[in-house]
């Protein structure tokens, strides 16, 4: 079974992707921000990450560029999910490493398509 590790601060938006991606066969893990997510990638990385852009303690873009520069032995795909539309958002977001793009709010169509995109689904 595949794994995915869901980070946002929306208690709401974690849940509803948890209720996806166990449709879609995942297990599924949550964090709050980008440095609970650091620590659970660390403990044992998941197939792919979920991520929100705008979160407290560390934001997504930091918690990507952070997760460059560990030495996983396997680098988990990242889907940035996130309000933030900005072509430089979207590319800013590419250049730090992260595989895919969508938009909140989403639905189960469209995040099974982006993970299909990057492999996982």
């Amino acid at each position: 079974m595949k794994s995915c590790l869901v980070v946002d601060d929306s208690k709401v938006i974690r849940k509803v992707a948890r209720h996806i991606l166990e449709t879609l066969d995942f297990t599924v893990d949550e964090a709050g921000d980008g440095q609970e997510a650091l620590t659970a990638c660390l403990a044992s990385a998941p197939d792919v990450i979920l991520l929100d852009w705008n979160m407290p303690v560390m934001s997504g873009i930091e918690f990507l560029r952070v997760l460059g520069e560990t030495d996983l032995p396997r680098r988990p795909k990242v889907v940035f999910c996130t309000t933030e539309n900005g072509m430089g958002h979207i590319r800013a977001a590419i250049d730090a490493g992260a595989d895919e793009y969508v938009m909140k709010p989403f639905d189960r169509e469209t995040l099974e398509s982006k993970l299909q995109i990057v492999g996982v689904a």
